[in-house]
């Protein structure tokens, strides 16, 4: 189905969306890239450079941590909490931890930066934006993660981000004297003696005035219309067997929306409010979402608090405003056991309805690390019965599950006009491997075999010019490969 108007968002919202998506996955404060941005924006100004300058530095601090959600999992292997333990190492307060080695640290730092570049490039960004955020957190080039100076194949703006990063995350952890000793450790090493000269005598009085913006959000193309999909993709990037449920959602609501009779009025915010759903997913380490049995009450209150930080995002971006805060209440449950408002009947409206059971219809569908998916008859059975059982609309229940069977491929029915880039073979391993399968569990399930896969996926890797599962996913999901 064609993209809407509707589905789309502006380059700047999406940016704002994202660099708040990416302090959260960080578990820094929501405001974190905001406020970096507007430090390194000073910096590049302190240093001469023009307003161009300005803007792109501003837009390589916003989208700093935005390929953070990539590589959650390989820092949930490393680290366990991959939430707080990214914000303690960032910090400097994580207790020495055996596992952080550059061996070990290194291909996480580059896949950050690839998917990082990769979202300025579907953003439609400049490349020097993109070129700045694959050299962010390490040179390809000399293969580790530090650069000694103004080089000329490192861009500037990535030494600005690096140094007002740190002093924005270290002051409130060590004090702005403390953060300052740990950046002048690193001047000549990670960012320019000379740009650390520069900053020290404006730290504070910058710091105290970061509520003021530095630079203005009104570069050529700021208001150019992206897929809205885009943000709940890297979103999703999280956990790789989530990848593109939030899409199945969108489409699922929106056809359950035309079956239940409202008019497309009402039907727009609900596509829209699928596709941002998912945003407080990433403030709860991918542990908490990878345990099959029950939860304990520390981790349930994590779980509860998903659709607030949901909500939040709409306070932070006015654009999304009111969709963030429908999306925020997809949990929600007629008889007052959803989370976290704890709603209950005429509170909710028929879109918050529909939504709340197109989300569980579409998990219920969905494969999960502790369970194979339900098939249709039997997730529309368990939805009849929740229904039944008071906890959703019996017609919202009835509307997604009519929605879901016309949705069904049917024997005979004409082949969409797909993407010829790859073959039907590759888009079948790429179905598979874009889940977090390995290439073991690929191939049981295609009945060929490993070596067969592995070579299908370095097919793939060079056709979609990635280098990681995470690239190639967001890659594959924004050609509508998968």
């Amino acid at each position: 189905m064609a993209m809407q108007p509707d589905e789309t968002i502006s380059v700047e919202d999406a940016v704002q969306v994202l660099a708040m998506v990416g302090d959260l996955s960080m578990g820094l404060p929501s405001d974190h890239s905001i406020r970096t941005a507007r430090l390194a924006a000073r910096l590049a100004e302190e240093n001469g450079d023009g307003a161009d300058a300005c803007t792109g530095t501003r837009l390589v601090a916003l989208l700093r941590w935005s390929g953070s959600t990539a590589t959650a999992p390989g820092f949930a292997n490393l680290i366990g909490d991959d939430v707080a333990g990214r914000h303690a190492m960032v910090t400097r307060t994580l207790p020495g931890n055996p596992n952080l080695t550059l061996p070990n640290v290194l291909p996480l730092a580059q896949m950050q930066c690839e998917v990082a570049g990769d979202i300025a490039v579907l953003l439609g960004l400049k490349p020097e934006v993109e070129d700045s955020l694959r050299h962010l957190f390490g040179s390809p080039q000399r293969g580790d993660m530090q650069d000694a100076m103004f080089s000329a194949n490192i861009p500037r703006s990535v030494f600005y981000v690096r140094l007002a990063g740190d002093l924005e995350v270290l002051a409130p952890a060590h004090g702005t004297q403390g953060a300052l000793r740990v950046v002048q450790e690193r001047a000549g090493v990670k960012y320019p003696a000379t740009l650390v000269q520069r900053l020290v005598p404006h730290a504070q009085a910058w710091l105290d005035a970061l509520e003021e913006p530095s630079c203005a959000a009104d570069y050529p193309g700021h208001d150019r219309r992206v897929p809205l999909s885009l943000v709940a993709d890297v979103i999703e990037l999280k956990l790789p067997w989530l990848a593109g449920y939030s899409r199945r959602v969108a489409e699922l609501v929106k056809r359950s929306a035309a079956l239940a009779g409202m008019l497309a009025l009402e039907e727009k915010p609900l596509v829209r409010a699928a596709l941002l759903h998912g945003i407080g997913r990433v403030t709860v380490p991918n542990a908490v979402w990878m345990r099959a049995g029950k939860l304990d009450p520390a981790d349930w209150d994590r779980v509860r608090k998903v659709p607030f930080w949901t909500a939040r995002a709409g306070t932070q971006v006015p654009a999304i405003a009111a969709e963030a805060t429908l999306g925020s209440l997809v949990y929600e449950r007629l008889d007052g056991s959803g989370y976290y408002r704890k709603l209950r009947g005429d509170a909710l409206g028929m879109q918050e309805r529909l939504l709340a059971a197109a989300a569980a219809f579409t998990a219920l569908r969905s494969t999960r690390p502790w369970r194979h998916a339900h098939g249709e008859p039997a997730a529309a059975t368990l939805m009849t019965a929740q229904a039944a059982a008071g906890r959703f609309d019996r017609h919202a229940v009835q509307a997604v599950i009519e929605a879901a069977r016309a949705m069904s491929p049917k024997h005979g029915q004409a082949r969409p006009v797909r993407d010829p880039l790859l073959s039907e073979r590759e888009i079948e391993v790429l179905r598979h491997v874009s889940l977090g399968e390995t290439s073991r569990e690929a191939a049981r399930a295609l009945k060929i075999s490993p070596a067969s896969v592995r070579a299908h996926v370095d097919s793939i890797f060079e056709k979609l010019a990635s280098h990681s599962r995470p690239a190639m996913t967001l890659k594959a999901l924004a050609r509508g490969l998968i």
